[in-house]
């Protein structure tokens, strides 16, 4: 019999499952890591996939009113310009004057309970610092011993196209996917023939130069979003953004998150041209956080990008006979960040005959393996058996075939990928050509016959 064990998934206890069980390696590892980047490993990139996938048929395929894109990660320098990246995507940088640890100003304040707008300028935040002197600690050293902060800018310069020795023009990795969705409306509209409201959807890596990558994979310096930008006429952006809110929450539990670990929040400062922002926080760890945005954006983006590029970005209504700039309203979330909150969501411990069992519950459509075949034994007559099943299988479903050390040690491996079946062919499967499927969530085991176990599967993993 299983208990469960009250157990606090700290982020030790997920940064150690990642690494053990092929989730999440730290990038360049062999030559001593490299900040702010991470590998997906084998199970984590089927995970990710999986979310990636459920992503996009609720946000594509389901909606008649959203198409896809898959933009470039290079972008003509002006883009960047036109969006306000190159003069005011900043972050402001402070560092020890002891051990010349950097950190953002923004967070250091934070951790004290003040709340550093990231709109302040310069010398807004340097007199919050300067007032606050005695009580910010570096935290690499635990010194008081900061320099002023400054606005370090976070777009990653490329070299791409300049071949001048000067290197006079930059060009950069994109530091947000929509920027690529905006220059593409007018391709969208011309060739798809689509109407306001429509929605253009992106899944995507983008770059950003932090200043202080931290808790793993929830803040680096290359990552993968997922968004989507919705065109519509200016007097419904907020009626359709409330239903954008709504569409968003649903389908992050409906993706498997725990209701009660997600919540909203309102941003109190918004920027100039904003109507609305509100994030969908998540109980990380490290405390609740952000993992996706829900943002009414009005048409500054068009509108920039019209007066930057010489290009008209309005549209021309037909029905009603007249042109305007439609206005946008937005969501956008972090791959990396939904894994993680994933792998915190699905983690557990459980007592099992007086041993800890470590299980991952993963919603089954996202599981990375979906059914384990597993010989009793590495016996000439149980393994070809076996390795017909899953070539069986193979095609239908996400498998794996492990007939390495003893069956329980294979169970608990399983449990700690999160799959949900597990298939023992023993030397009793010889006589009646059943098998034992194994439950990874109530550890309960039927007999199944080898020629129903795909319909099994099929009824069990909807």
């Amino acid at each position: 019999m299983a208990s469960k064990k009250p157990v606090e998934s700290s982020m030790d206890t997920i940064i150690s499952l990642s690494k053990r069980r092929g989730f999440i390696y730290p990038s360049s590892e062999i030559y001593g890591g490299f900040a702010g980047i991470y590998d997906l490993g084998p199970m984590g990139v089927e995970l990710a996939n999986n979310i990636k996938t459920q992503w996009w048929n609720v946000m594509v395929r389901r909606r008649k009113d959203i198409v896809g894109l898959d933009s470039a990660i290079f972008m003509h320098p002006k883009i960047w310009v036109a969006s306000g990246h190159v003069a005011g995507f900043s972050d402001p940088l402070i560092e020890c004057k002891d051990c010349h640890a950097r950190s953002r100003a923004d967070k250091l304040l934070e951790e004290i309970g003040i709340q550093a707008d990231e709109k302040m300028s310069e010398d807004e935040i340097n007199k919050l610092l300067h007032d606050n002197k005695d009580r910010i600690v570096c935290p690499s050293c635990g010194k008081k011993n900061f320099t002023e902060a400054k606005k370090f800018n976070l777009l990653v310069k490329s070299n791409l196209g300049d071949f001048s020795s000067e290197g006079k023009e930059p060009a950069y990795l994109r530091g947000e996917t929509c920027q690529g969705i905006y220059v593409n409306y007018k391709n969208i509209i011309d060739t798809m023939h689509v109407k306001v409201p429509f929605g253009i959807a992106q899944i995507g890596k983008a770059f950003r130069n932090e200043i202080a990558p931290r808790q793993f994979v929830f803040r680096c310096r290359e990552f993968e979003q997922m968004e989507m930008q919705y065109f519509l006429r200016p007097e419904n952006e907020m009626s359709e953004y409330d239903k954008l809110k709504e569409y968003r929450f649903n389908a992050l539990v409906e993706l498997g998150l725990k209701k009660e670990n997600i919540r909203w929040k309102k941003h109190e400062n918004l920027v100039f041209y904003a109507k609305a922002a509100y994030d969908i926080e998540y109980k990380f760890p490290f405390g609740w956080d952000e993992l996706e945005g829900v943002h009414a954006r009005g048409n500054y983006d068009l509108t920039q990008h019209s007066m930057h590029s010489g290009e008209k970005l309005d549209y021309f209504d037909q029905e009603k006979g007249e042109r305007y700039t439609p206005h946008i309203i937005e969501s956008s979330g972090g791959v990396g960040r939904l894994v993680l909150a994933m792998l915190v969501d699905s983690y557990n411990e459980e007592e099992v005959n007086g041993e800890t069992r470590v299980v991952l519950r993963l919603p089954r459509k996202i599981a990375p393996v979906k059914v384990a075949i597993l010989p009793l034994s590495k016996k000439d007559e149980l393994t070809a058996p076996s390795e017909k099943i899953f070539d069986t299988l193979k095609d239908r479903f996400s498998c794996v075939y492990d007939e390495t050390q003893s069956i329980g040690k294979r169970y608990r491996r399983q449990d700690e990928i999160g799959t949900p079946y597990c298939v023992t062919f023993d030397f009793d499967s010889l006589k009646d050509d059943a098998v034992t499927v194994r439950d990874r969530d109530t550890m309960t085991q039927d007999r199944v016959k080898i020629a129903d176990f795909p319909a099994y599967l099929e009824e069990n993993l909807k």
